[in-house]
């Protein structure tokens, strides 16, 4: 029997991919083998030395202490692409919103007094102050091309836009989904040079911080509207106030309130919204009960931000073991003689490593004892072993 803590409200349809003959889920839960977490900060949280792997029923992880977790040999996954469709909408929206001043022009009706003919008379003569612009023939850049990024770029291709895109470790997968119609840039600055909107679907990191500031701002064409869906931080708040203020920009959509935007009369600002669907919560939840599930059961890994991905089908000759450790020389070796001493042949075995981290499955003819796995936790650079039996 596995146990699931969970930090947050997790999507019942996520919940019952984890069958209670095998997962017994709680938000309170002693010895966890694993965590289930939306939103809720990790940094200072006291994590059992019990759990081997963390789920983010998400896509960013900066709630996760995930450099602490791969000291430790624990895996953590997210949910890349289950909310992307929630996002390209609102994205979208964001787009409709900045280019016929849909915000300002409902305060303004909001605001108005007087009978119908009053109001009626305002209308006409407060309208022009909100004439907006179309999308078809206006381009958009799109700094970030993952699931997200991708289908809003395929998105304003349809609406008529010309999309500029760049991501320097784009996959081949997605660059296989994006519309041929979509130009390459070879740099943000290309990007922000060529672009009358930008919009930015990167995480959050040091090499983020701050990407869109006010030096590339000033590469923008005049009139230029910045949308920011991705995570606060990654566009220079200030910079974008003062563009607007000097009118080199015309608008600025995000959905990470703060002081300095959340008022201004240029920015239409919203409160996270971006994954807040019934349908991405549930994608989300779905994806990473599965990963976690099957990460536990038959050691597979699959979208995890510090683990290689590694699917290997089970062997039905005997036990399967897992070995995490530091990716240095000589491991593989000291993993394979410790079941050769054992007396254990290998019936299928599959490593990879990524960064500092190196991971192992090896199916084997029969079973493991325990003195096996101690001799091979006793290897130094080391950091977690499991047996996964038949059953």
């Amino acid at each position: 029997m596995y146990k699931i803590l969970t930090l947050n409200n997790i999507s019942v349809k996520g919940l019952e991919r984890l069958p209670r003959e095998h997962f017994e889920i709680a938000s309170e839960i002693g010895h966890p083998d694993a965590i289930l977490v939306r939103s809720y900060k990790m940094h200072d949280m006291e994590i059992p030395d019990t759990v081997k792997a963390i789920g983010r029923a998400g896509a960013g992880v900066n709630n996760i202490p995930v450099e602490a977790m791969s000291k430790r040999g624990v895996a953590v996954f997210n949910a890349p692409g289950a909310n992307a469709n929630a996002v390209k909408e609102l994205v979208l929206a964001g787009l409709f919103l900045a280019a016929r001043n849909i915000c300002q022009g409902w305060s303004y009706a909001r605001g108005l007094e007087g009978d119908d003919a009053a109001i009626h008379q305002q209308v006409e003569a407060g309208k022009k102050q909100f004439v907006g612009f179309e999308l078809p023939g206006r381009t958009l850049g799109v700094v970030g091309l993952g699931a997200i990024g991708v289908q809003v770029a395929n998105a304003a291709r349809a609406l008529g836009m010309n999309v500029v895109g760049f991501d320097p470790g784009i996959t081949v997968s997605r660059a296989w989904e994006l519309d041929r119609g979509v130009m390459q840039a070879h740099s943000v600055d290309d990007v922000v040079s060529r672009s009358d909107f930008i919009t930015v679907h990167v995480p959050a990191n040091e090499h983020t911080r701050n990407l869109i500031n006010a030096d590339r701002i000033r590469m923008m064409p005049e009139g230029g509207v910045i949308l920011n869906f991705a995570r606060e931080g990654i566009v220079d708040d200030a910079a974008v106030v003062h563009a607007l203020e000097e009118g080199h920009l015309s608008a600025y959509v995000n959905d990470f309130p703060s002081s300095l935007t959340k008022d201004h009369p240029r920015c239409i600002t919203l409160p996270h919204l971006g994954a807040s669907t019934r349908e991405a919560e549930e994608n989300c939840a779905v994806m990473v009960a599965d990963q976690v599930r099957d990460y536990l059961v038959n050691g597979n890994v699959r979208n995890s931000v510090n683990f290689p991905e590694m699917i290997m089908p089970r062997s039905d000759k005997g036990d399967r073991l897992t070995v995490v450790n530091a990716n240095v020389p000589n491991m593989l070796g000291q993993i394979s003689t410790a079941l050769a001493d054992a007396g254990l042949n290998i019936d299928d075995m599959y490593n990879k490593s990524r960064g500092d981290l190196a991971y192992t499955l090896v199916d084997v003819e029969g079973r493991i004892h325990e003195s096996v796995v101690d001799a091979i936790r006793r290897i130094q650079g080391v950091l977690g072993v499991r047996v996964l039996g038949q059953d």
